[in-house]
């Protein structure tokens, strides 16, 4: 997992260390896949936003990022000795001030600090794409990177709300696979997403996560997260301003590339085909 990993090239795209650099080809690819996905979420009305790769720390840890994904964790200081340079290729612990910033590993933690305290409707729903960073124990091509794309599109409100979108979702997501010819397994991940409490026996009879993974790899995923963001930023409905639920749905957008090209053997092969599938599929 070091910076200095050989480079490797996936059609017009430039590979090392866990980043891409994406070529025209693979762009365009990239993008018609993330222009559906909004557009399926925009069909239901939901609101697009914008949002940073990074946040303070103290906002990450208010949802217990570095409680439960401490090994995915990368934050951002300062330097203290702005004149000098990195030696081999890294910087001194005495160069750099105390970090103060974090990478977000998701996209949808945006839409909690979004609306944090505000009151919403049951039935709301959210969609952006955002860059992520993940510390993985080892990256392979364009299957798992230390920066990548994802498009969330998330519900709020009533817990039946987050249910049903999930449900439509994944029925969507395996059409859309079904279709392109990829064989799809569903499995419940095991991503340690609540740790102790009632919310951790739950989630172990009954997983809050479901991956669709395609070749070994998940490309998208729909996720239960109960109350707990809506308590952590204080996010309610209702004439009773009750707690709001949440649940997501997840594209990982390189991992969606790396899956068709090697499938296709190109860019332009596998965006002719998807294109053609999407025609087919119609409108959500």
């Amino acid at each position: 997992m070091t910076a200095e990993a050989a480079e490797s090239a996936v059609g017009g795209s430039r590979i090392a260390g866990g980043l891409a650099l994406l070529g025209p080809k693979e762009t365009a690819l990239l993008r018609l896949l993330d222009d559906a996905f909004r557009d399926w979420g925009a069909a239901e009305g939901a609101m697009e936003i914008s949002a940073p790769p990074l946040y303070p720390v103290q906002q990450l840890a208010d949802l217990d990022v570095y409680v439960n994904f401490p090994q995915l964790a990368l934050v951002v200081g300062g330097l203290q000795t702005p004149g000098n340079g990195p030696v081999e290729g890294r910087f001194a612990p005495d160069q750099l001030a105390a970090p103060s910033l974090g990478l977000s590993h998701a996209t949808c933690f945006a839409v909690y600090r979004y609306l944090q305290d505000r009151q919403v409707a049951p039935d709301t729903l959210v969609t952006l794409v955002n860059r992520c960073f993940r510390r993985e124990d080892h990256f392979d091509g364009l299957r798992r990177l230390l920066s990548f794309q994802m498009r969330e599109i998330v519900a709020v409100g009533t817990f039946e709300h987050t249910q049903e979108v999930i449900a439509r979702y994944r029925e969507r997501i395996e059409a859309l696979l079904g279709l392109l010819g990829l064989e799809v397994v569903v499995e419940a991940a095991t991503d340690p997403f609540f740790q102790g409490g009632a919310r951790a026996l739950l989630q172990r009879m009954a997983p809050v996560k479901y991956e669709f993974q395609v070749d070994g790899l998940a490309i998208a995923s729909v996720n239960t997260h109960r109350n707990f963001f809506g308590e952590r930023c204080r996010i309610s409905y209702g004439e009773e301003r009750t707690t709001a639920f949440t649940g997501c749905v997840a594209f990982g957008l390189e991992r969606w590339l790396a899956v068709l090209i090697d499938r296709h053997g190109s860019a332009d092969k596998a965006r002719t085909t998807v294109e053609q599938v999407l025609h087919e599929l119609g409108p959500a």
